[in-house]
Protein backbone atom coordinates (compact mmCIF):
# COMPACT_ATOMS: atom_id res chain seq x y z
CA UNK A 1 0.00 0.00 0.00
CA UNK A 2 2.88 2.39 0.66
CA UNK A 3 3.93 2.16 -2.96
CA UNK A 4 0.40 2.85 -4.13
CA UNK A 5 0.18 5.98 -1.98
CA UNK A 6 3.47 7.23 -3.39
CA UNK A 7 2.24 6.61 -6.92
CA UNK A 8 -0.98 8.51 -6.32
CA UNK A 9 0.77 11.47 -4.74
CA UNK A 10 3.36 11.68 -7.49
CA UNK A 11 0.70 11.45 -10.18
CA UNK A 12 -1.47 14.13 -8.57
CA UNK A 13 1.45 16.52 -8.23
CA UNK A 14 2.38 16.06 -11.88
CA UNK A 15 -1.21 16.49 -13.04
CA UNK A 16 -1.43 19.77 -11.14
CA UNK A 17 1.60 20.96 -13.09
CA UNK A 18 0.07 19.76 -16.36
CA UNK A 19 -3.11 21.70 -15.67
CA UNK A 20 -1.43 24.88 -14.48
CA UNK A 21 -0.97 26.39 -17.93
CA UNK A 22 2.43 27.76 -16.96
CA UNK A 23 4.28 26.14 -19.85
CA UNK A 24 5.14 22.87 -18.13
CA UNK A 25 2.42 20.98 -19.97
CA UNK A 26 3.71 21.73 -23.44
CA UNK A 27 7.20 20.65 -22.46
CA UNK A 28 5.87 17.31 -21.28
CA UNK A 29 3.91 16.82 -24.50
CA UNK A 30 7.10 17.40 -26.45
CA UNK A 31 8.63 14.52 -24.50
CA UNK A 32 5.75 12.30 -25.57
CA UNK A 33 6.08 13.21 -29.23
CA UNK A 34 9.86 12.83 -29.17
CA UNK A 35 9.70 9.58 -27.26
CA UNK A 36 11.96 8.35 -24.50
CA UNK A 37 15.63 9.15 -24.46
CA UNK A 38 16.93 5.71 -25.31
CA UNK A 39 14.16 4.90 -27.81
CA UNK A 40 14.12 1.29 -26.59
CA UNK A 41 11.07 -0.53 -27.88
CA UNK A 42 9.55 -3.88 -27.08
CA UNK A 43 8.87 -4.53 -30.77
CA UNK A 44 8.84 -2.51 -34.05
CA UNK A 45 6.59 0.53 -34.15
CA UNK A 46 3.33 0.12 -36.06
CA UNK A 47 2.24 2.62 -38.70
CA UNK A 48 -1.21 4.15 -38.99
CA UNK A 49 -3.51 2.67 -41.66
CA UNK A 50 -2.12 3.98 -44.94
CA UNK A 51 -4.89 3.28 -47.40
CA UNK A 52 -7.56 5.16 -45.49
CA UNK A 53 -7.52 8.64 -44.03
CA UNK A 54 -4.90 7.35 -41.63
CA UNK A 55 -2.10 9.72 -42.61
CA UNK A 56 -4.40 12.74 -42.55
CA UNK A 57 -5.83 11.82 -39.15
CA UNK A 58 -2.36 11.07 -37.78
CA UNK A 59 -1.27 14.59 -38.75
CA UNK A 60 -4.31 15.95 -36.94
CA UNK A 61 -3.38 13.97 -33.81
CA UNK A 62 0.22 15.23 -33.87
CA UNK A 63 -0.90 18.82 -34.42
CA UNK A 64 -3.40 18.81 -31.55
CA UNK A 65 -0.96 17.03 -29.23
CA UNK A 66 1.61 19.68 -30.05
CA UNK A 67 -0.83 22.36 -28.90
CA UNK A 68 -0.71 20.88 -25.40
CA UNK A 69 -4.47 20.34 -25.15
CA UNK A 70 -5.06 16.63 -24.64
CA UNK A 71 -8.81 17.01 -24.21
CA UNK A 72 -9.00 18.61 -27.63
CA UNK A 73 -6.62 16.04 -29.10
CA UNK A 74 -8.88 13.09 -28.28
CA UNK A 75 -12.09 14.51 -29.75
CA UNK A 76 -13.41 13.22 -33.06
CA UNK A 77 -12.58 15.88 -35.70
CA UNK A 78 -15.70 17.38 -37.31
CA UNK A 79 -16.87 15.40 -40.32
CA UNK A 80 -14.57 12.44 -39.71
CA UNK A 81 -15.63 8.81 -39.39
CA UNK A 82 -15.60 7.44 -35.84
CA UNK A 83 -14.17 4.07 -36.82
CA UNK A 84 -11.34 5.69 -38.80
CA UNK A 85 -10.52 7.81 -35.74
CA UNK A 86 -10.58 4.81 -33.42
CA UNK A 87 -8.36 2.82 -35.78
CA UNK A 88 -5.63 5.46 -36.08
CA UNK A 89 -5.61 6.14 -32.35
CA UNK A 90 -5.52 2.44 -31.52
CA UNK A 91 -2.24 2.18 -33.43
CA UNK A 92 -0.89 5.25 -31.62
CA UNK A 93 -1.75 3.96 -28.16
CA UNK A 94 -0.32 0.54 -29.00
CA UNK A 95 2.95 2.25 -29.93
CA UNK A 96 2.94 4.33 -26.73
CA UNK A 97 2.53 1.31 -24.47
CA UNK A 98 5.09 -0.60 -26.53
CA UNK A 99 7.63 2.19 -26.00
CA UNK A 100 6.91 2.50 -22.29
CA UNK A 101 7.11 -1.20 -21.59
CA UNK A 102 10.26 -1.46 -23.68
CA UNK A 103 12.14 0.54 -21.05
CA UNK A 104 11.24 -2.03 -18.40
CA UNK A 105 11.92 -5.35 -20.10
CA UNK A 106 15.13 -5.94 -18.14
CA UNK A 107 13.33 -5.25 -14.85
CA UNK A 108 9.98 -6.92 -15.57
CA UNK A 109 10.98 -10.57 -15.80
CA UNK A 110 9.45 -13.95 -15.03
CA UNK A 111 11.36 -14.00 -11.73
CA UNK A 112 10.50 -10.45 -10.60
CA UNK A 113 6.92 -10.58 -11.90
CA UNK A 114 5.76 -14.22 -11.92
CA UNK A 115 2.15 -13.11 -12.38
CA UNK A 116 0.49 -10.23 -14.25
CA UNK A 117 -0.70 -8.21 -11.28
CA UNK A 118 -1.79 -4.69 -10.44
CA UNK A 119 -1.15 -4.54 -6.72
CA UNK A 120 -2.18 -7.29 -4.32
CA UNK A 121 -5.87 -7.33 -5.29
CA UNK A 122 -5.74 -7.72 -9.06
CA UNK A 123 -4.27 -10.47 -11.21
CA UNK A 124 -4.83 -10.84 -14.94
CA UNK A 125 -4.81 -14.17 -16.74
CA UNK A 126 -4.42 -14.59 -20.48
CA UNK A 127 -6.84 -15.99 -23.05
CA UNK A 128 -7.31 -14.92 -26.66
CA UNK A 129 -10.36 -17.07 -27.31
CA UNK A 130 -8.65 -18.83 -30.22
CA UNK A 131 -5.39 -20.58 -29.38
CA UNK A 132 -5.85 -20.14 -25.63
CA UNK A 133 -9.52 -20.39 -24.76
CA UNK A 134 -9.30 -20.96 -21.02
CA UNK A 135 -7.54 -18.16 -19.08
CA UNK A 136 -4.08 -19.21 -17.94
CA UNK A 137 -1.78 -17.75 -15.31
CA UNK A 138 1.40 -16.37 -16.87
CA UNK A 139 4.20 -14.05 -15.84
CA UNK A 140 3.82 -10.34 -16.51
CA UNK A 141 6.31 -10.30 -19.42
CA UNK A 142 4.62 -13.33 -20.96
CA UNK A 143 1.21 -11.68 -20.62
CA UNK A 144 2.50 -8.55 -22.34
CA UNK A 145 4.10 -10.67 -25.07
CA UNK A 146 0.82 -12.51 -25.67
CA UNK A 147 -1.05 -9.22 -25.63
CA UNK A 148 1.20 -7.42 -28.10
CA UNK A 149 1.16 -10.42 -30.44
CA UNK A 150 -2.63 -10.48 -30.29
CA UNK A 151 -2.97 -6.73 -30.90
CA UNK A 152 -0.55 -6.89 -33.82
CA UNK A 153 -2.59 -9.70 -35.35
CA UNK A 154 -5.69 -7.51 -35.11
CA UNK A 155 -3.94 -4.46 -36.59
CA UNK A 156 -2.51 -6.54 -39.45
CA UNK A 157 -5.90 -8.09 -40.27
CA UNK A 158 -7.30 -5.97 -43.12
CA UNK A 159 -10.77 -7.35 -42.53
CA UNK A 160 -10.61 -5.83 -39.04
CA UNK A 161 -8.45 -2.73 -39.64
CA UNK A 162 -9.04 -1.92 -43.35
CA UNK A 163 -6.15 -0.36 -45.28
CA UNK A 164 -8.02 0.53 -48.46
CA UNK A 165 -9.90 3.80 -48.83
CA UNK A 166 -13.61 3.29 -48.34
CA UNK A 167 -13.32 -0.32 -47.19
CA UNK A 168 -15.95 -1.04 -44.54
CA UNK A 169 -15.16 -1.83 -40.94
CA UNK A 170 -16.63 -5.09 -39.62
CA UNK A 171 -19.67 -5.00 -37.30
CA UNK A 172 -17.55 -6.12 -34.33
CA UNK A 173 -14.80 -3.54 -34.90
CA UNK A 174 -15.62 -1.38 -31.89
CA UNK A 175 -15.89 -4.44 -29.65
CA UNK A 176 -12.37 -5.46 -30.67
CA UNK A 177 -11.10 -1.92 -30.06
CA UNK A 178 -12.63 -1.97 -26.57
CA UNK A 179 -10.88 -5.25 -25.81
CA UNK A 180 -7.56 -3.82 -27.02
CA UNK A 181 -7.89 -0.76 -24.79
CA UNK A 182 -9.05 -2.81 -21.80
CA UNK A 183 -5.95 -4.96 -22.07
CA UNK A 184 -3.58 -2.05 -22.70
CA UNK A 185 -4.90 -0.51 -19.50
CA UNK A 186 -3.72 -3.61 -17.65
CA UNK A 187 -0.15 -2.91 -18.77
CA UNK A 188 -0.41 0.61 -17.34
CA UNK A 189 -1.86 -0.81 -14.11
CA UNK A 190 1.05 -3.25 -13.79
CA UNK A 191 3.63 -0.56 -14.50
CA UNK A 192 2.20 1.85 -11.93
CA UNK A 193 1.79 -0.71 -9.17
CA UNK A 194 4.99 -2.69 -9.73
CA UNK A 195 7.53 -0.56 -11.58
CA UNK A 196 6.74 3.07 -10.80
CA UNK A 197 9.80 3.58 -8.60
CA UNK A 198 11.99 2.24 -11.39
CA UNK A 199 10.29 4.63 -13.82
CA UNK A 200 11.11 7.48 -11.41
CA UNK A 201 14.74 6.39 -11.18
CA UNK A 202 14.90 6.40 -14.97
CA UNK A 203 13.41 9.93 -14.93
CA UNK A 204 10.58 8.83 -17.21
CA UNK A 205 7.62 9.47 -14.91
CA UNK A 206 6.59 12.61 -16.84
CA UNK A 207 6.38 10.60 -20.04
CA UNK A 208 4.46 7.78 -18.35
CA UNK A 209 1.99 10.11 -16.66
CA UNK A 210 1.28 12.14 -19.78
CA UNK A 211 0.79 9.01 -21.89
CA UNK A 212 -1.60 7.65 -19.26
CA UNK A 213 -3.53 10.92 -19.10
CA UNK A 214 -3.90 10.88 -22.89
CA UNK A 215 -5.00 7.24 -22.73
CA UNK A 216 -7.60 7.89 -20.02
CA UNK A 217 -9.08 10.93 -21.75
CA UNK A 218 -9.42 9.03 -25.02
CA UNK A 219 -10.99 5.94 -23.47
CA UNK A 220 -13.39 8.10 -21.46
CA UNK A 221 -14.37 10.20 -24.48
CA UNK A 222 -15.48 7.09 -26.39
CA UNK A 223 -16.48 4.88 -23.43
CA UNK A 224 -13.98 2.18 -24.37
CA UNK A 225 -13.36 0.71 -20.90
CA UNK A 226 -15.96 -0.25 -18.32
CA UNK A 227 -15.62 1.61 -15.03
CA UNK A 228 -14.99 -1.59 -13.09
CA UNK A 229 -11.91 -2.37 -15.18
CA UNK A 230 -10.35 0.91 -14.04
CA UNK A 231 -10.43 -0.05 -10.35
CA UNK A 232 -6.67 -0.75 -9.95
CA UNK A 233 -5.90 2.89 -10.86
CA UNK A 234 -9.25 4.45 -10.04
CA UNK A 235 -7.84 7.31 -7.94
CA UNK A 236 -5.48 8.30 -10.74
CA UNK A 237 -8.25 8.08 -13.33
CA UNK A 238 -10.56 10.21 -11.20
CA UNK A 239 -7.86 12.85 -10.70
CA UNK A 240 -7.30 13.04 -14.46
CA UNK A 241 -10.99 13.39 -15.30
CA UNK A 242 -11.53 16.10 -12.69
CA UNK A 243 -8.77 18.40 -13.95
Amino acid sequence: MVTTVKVVKSMLVLLEVLASGDGGFVVVVEVVIGGLGNQKTFRPKKSAPSGSKGAQLKKHIDATLGSGNLREAVRLPPGEDLNEWLAVNTVDFFNQVNLLYGTLTEFCTASTCPAMTAGSKYEYRWADGVTIKKPIEVSAPKYVEYLMDWIESQLDDESMFPQKLGAPFPPNFQDVVKTIFKRLFRVYAHIYHTHFQKIVSLKEEAHLNTCFKHFVLFTWEFRLIDKGELAPLYELVESILQL
